[in-house]
């Protein structure tokens, strides 16, 4: 199954990882990632701890947990590669805003992502 099938279909929760210059680590809960390929993945971005992160170091992990019995999943490795401000393209990719979270004004940012590696959430 390719990565879009796969983000599309799977049910569950994300978590993204990033860390600043000096190794201080951040985890935030994120969507599932809009795939552009099988090489690159996008999140929209809040201007919050995790963007500013990615300011000064643009390594980043991404652990998917599929809802279900045990721990299966995905451990995604990525590395910045740009991001874009524009809201007509922001808006077009977002999917849902989630209860609880802030309004759709709050997201500025569409940030893309080299994947560098993937493994399984447990094992290899």
């Amino acid at each position: 199954m390719n990565l879009s099938d796969y983000f599309e279909n799977a049910e569950g929760f994300g978590v993204l990882a990033t860390a600043d210059s000096k190794g201080n680590v951040d985890l935030a809960i994120y969507a599932r990632p809009h795939v552009e390929d099988e090489t690159t993945i996008a999140f929209i971005m809040g201007q919050r701890l995790s963007h500013q992160n990615l300011q000064s170091n643009p390594h980043a992990a991404y652990l998917f947990v599929e809802q279900g019995e045990g721990y299966v999943g995905k451990r995604l490795y990525l590395t910045k590669i740009r991001q874009e401000t524009d809201e007509g393209l922001i808006r077009s990719a977002r999917r849902r805003v989630p209860k609880g979270c802030e309004s759709e004004d709050s997201a500025k940012f569409l940030v893309y992502f080299r994947i560098d590696r993937i493994r399984p959430a447990v094992g290899d």
